[in-house]
């Protein structure tokens, strides 16, 4: 009896996940069907397992509108400004805390972790934002949010599995700190930096509410920025092309698919490390 339900368990838990899965993947199929579908059939909207009316008109359309390679690019370029600078602050300011001998630690330790509990608020930041002169500049969407507080929790649980010897050996070798930093601690965490990495990227990529705020040059707009006046119908003249048989609805899909396309591409490779530094950081903090 216990083989028995220890069988139905799992044939139901197999079935609830799979129901789950199929449900939270539904919209981004839907999304892609959308894409490739005929204005008509866009147009009367309801449920798509599959495009109605094949057609990639839609994607013609936004490959040869500059709005979105300008937005791409400025989302790119945030993405890996941001992300690079992020967990290079965040490893260089973990790192240090680690350190027993490290005059105020547990006072700087203790201000990390109230940013984690209260912040500025929304009207404070954009002042700050606007009077050191960042107001409409790419700059505005990465230097305000480089260092997370949890990330610094994270990666200095990482650093501390790692073998002091490592450290005293390179000391004895004359190697001084930052030496110690950049060629022994670094090469060691790859995993715990593929997951902030990985982190960042996700949330630079998708920056919606301070690109909103801080910018105001077309231009300077990123992706989720380009969603928002396109659903809004601010850039469909300039995008859509009733003529070549694309609808706001199958542009808005595109655009979609266009725009997680680069994080779904980069994160089968990160996977790995993303699991292990999650692991690490969840089970040492």
């Amino acid at each position: 009896m216990k083989q028995k339900g220890g069988v139905l368990f799992s044939l139901s838990n197999s079935v609830f996940l799979i129901v789950l899965s199929l449900v939270t993947l539904y919209p981004m199929w839907r999304e892609a069907a959308v894409s490739f579908s005929s204005m008509e059939e866009a147009l009367k909207g309801g449920l798509f397992l599959w495009p109605k009316g094949f057609t990639v008109d839609a994607y013609v359309n936004i490959v040869h509108s500059r709005y979105l390679w300008l937005a791409y690019g400025n989302s790119l370029f945030i993405t890996l400004m941001g992300t690079f600078i992020g967990v290079l602050l965040t490893a260089a300011t973990a790192y240090p805390l680690i350190k027993g001998d490290l005059p105020g630690k547990k006072s700087v330790v203790l201000i990390i972790l109230f940013t984690m509990l209260f912040n500025g608020g929304i009207i404070p930041t954009y002042l700050l934002v606007k009077n050191v002169g960042l107001i409409n500049s790419l700059w505005s969407l990465i230097l305000p949010t480089a260092i997370s507080a949890y990330n610094v929790i994270v990666m200095m649980s990482f650093f501390r599995t790692l073998p002091r010897e490592l450290e005293e050996s390179a000391t004895m070798d004359g190697a001084h700190a930052v030496r110690i930093f950049a060629s022994v601690i670094l090469p060691l965490s790859k995993p715990v930096l593929a997951t902030i990495a990985l982190w960042e990227a996700v949330g630079y990529w998708n920056n919606y509410l301070q690109a909103l705020f801080y910018l105001n040059d077309k231009s300077k707009y990123v992706l989720p920025v380009l969603l928002r006046d396109i659903i809004n119908g601010q850039t469909v003249a300039q995008m859509t092309g009733e003529s070549t048989g694309s609808s706001t609805e199958s542009v808005i899909a595109a655009t979609t698919i266009m725009a997680v396309l680069p994080i779904l591409i980069v994160y089968p490779f990160l996977q790995k490390y993303f699991v292990q530094g999650t692991l690490i950081g969840s089970v040492k903090a």
